[in-house]
C-alpha cells in the first residue's frame, strides 16, 4: 500500500517580486519570457523585465563537451534582473549515453537550487543540426525505441540528483518521428516549439504545453516564449512543495512496517507518525518509536532527498481468529494496514 503527500517546507525562500510595475506581463498564450545562448552575447536583463520578460532559460551545455562561455554572466544576469531562471542542454544522443551528458549538464549549471527562482532543468531535443559533420540522420541515427532508451537515461538521473523531473523542449515532428510519440515522459514539462501564432498539435503524451517557444527572434532578446499559466504557476514550477511518499505493509497477524520516503526535491523536518492497533491487540515493540497499549508515535527529527525510513511494529493479539490491523496517520495521509 503507497500514497502520497506533499509537505508544507518552513524556511524556505519565495521566489522575490518582479522587477518593473509589478503586474506580471502575459503573452498571447500565458507570461512572457526568452531564452539565450552564447549566440546572444551580452543581454541588457533590465530591459528583458521591463519590457514584461518574467523568466529566462540559458544554454549550458551541450553533450559531454560543450559548456556554454557566456553561461555564468547570463545566468547570473537573470538573476540580478529579478526573473525566474532555468538552464538547457543540447541533447546530442549519438555521442554518449543519456546519463552521461545529464551528469554533464548538472557539472556544467543545469543543477536545480531549492531558492525559489530556478526553474527545472531542459532537455533539448531537436533535429540534427550538425548532419553534415557528424552525418547523421535528424534523429542522429537512433531509431525510436533506442532514442527513448536515452532520454529515459538522461531524465533519471537529473530526477536522482534534483528531485525535479526534467522540462522537455522538442517540437511534435521530431518526437514523433525520433521517439515514435512516446508517451513514457508524461511526467515532464512539455516546452514545445513551433514558431508562429500558436502551439498547434501536441505530442500525443501530453494534454498540454508548459512553455512555448513562439520565434527565435522578437522585442526581448533571445528566443521569444510563453508559459502557459499565471505567475503563481511559474513560481510553483520553481519551488514545488515537498513530496513524501507513505507505504505500509502488514507482515502477517503480529508485523506491521511503515516506511516514509522524501521523493520530492526538498530536505525535511519534524515527520510524524502515528499509529494505533485494532482488533483486540496491543503494541509490544516499535523500535525508535513511543508506545502504549494500542498507540504508538514516532517523529523523524530531518528526512534528507532521496532517502527513507522504515518503521517496524509488533503487537501481540488476543486471540489468532478475527481482523487485526493497524492504522497509521502521516501528514495527510492515511495508511490501513489490516492483516491477512
Amino acid at each position: 500500500m503507497k500514497s502520497r503527500w506533499w509537505y508544507g517546507v518552513a524556511g524556505v525562500v519565495v521566489a522575490a517580486g518582479l522587477a518593473g510595475s509589478g503586474q506580471a506581463a502575459r503573452a498571447a498564450d500565458g507570461l512572457t519570457g526568452v531564452d539565450v545562448s552564447n549566440w546572444t552575447g551580452d543581454v541588457d536583463w533590465a530591459a528583458v523585465a521591463s519590457g514584461g520578460g518574467t523568466f529566462a532559460f540559458v544554454h549550458a551545455t551541450e553533450g559531454t563537451g560543450y559548456r556554454n562561455p557566456a553561461f555564468a554572466a547570463q545566468y547570473d544576469g537573470v538573476a540580478a534582473a529579478g526573473l525566474l531562471r532555468g538552464a538547457y542542454h543540447f541533447a546530442q544522443p549519438h555521442e554518449s549515453d543519456g546519463a552521461a551528458q545529464a551528469d554533464h549538464f548538472l557539472t556544467g549549471g543545469g543543477a536545480w537550487r531549492s531558492d525559489g527562482r530556478t526553474l527545472p532543468g531542459v532537455l533539448d531535443l531537436e533535429d540534427n543540426p550538425y548532419r553534415d559533420r557528424n552525418g547523421k540522420n535528424a534523429c542522429y541515427d537512433l531509431p525510436p525505441a533506442d532514442m527513448v532508451t536515452w532520454i529515459k537515461a538522461f531524465t533519471t538521473r537529473y530526477r536522482a540528483a534534483t528531485g525535479r523531473h526534467a522540462i522537455i523542449y522538442t517540437t511534435t515532428s521530431w518526437w514523433r518521428t525520433c521517439t515514435g510519440d512516446s508517451t513514457a515522459f508524461k511526467a515532464n514539462p512539455l516546452w514545445i516549439a513551433r514558431w508562429g501564432s500558436d502551439p498547434g498539435e501536441l505530442p500525443k503524451a501530453w494534454p498540454k504545453h508548459t512553455f512555448w517557444q513562439s520565434a527565435d527572434k522578437g522585442p526581448l532578446a533571445g528566443g521569444q516564449n510563453s508559459f502557459n499559466g499565471t505567475q503563481a504557476e511559474l513560481e510553483d514550477l520553481a519551488h514545488p512543495p515537498a513530496e513524501v511518499t507513505v507505504s505500509g505493509l502488514a507482515r502477517d497477524r503480529r508485523r506491521y512496517s511503515v516506511t516514509v520516503a522524501n521523493t520530492g526535491p526538498h530536505p525535511l523536518t519534524k515527520i510524524t507518525i502515528s499509529g494505533r492497533a485494532y482488533g483486540g491487540q496491543r503494541v509490544v515493540r516499535a523500535p525508535g518509536c513511543r508506545f502504549s497499549g494500542t498507540a504508538v508515535r514516532c517523529e523523524v527529527a530531518e528526512l534528507k532527498r532521496g532517502r527513507k525510513i522504515t518503521f517496524t511494529f509488533t503487537t501481540r493479539p488476543r486471540s489468532a481468529k478475527g481482523t487485526v490491523g493497524m492504522r497509521f496517520a502521516v501528514g495527510t495521509v492515511d495508511l490501513d494496514l489490516r492483516a491477512p
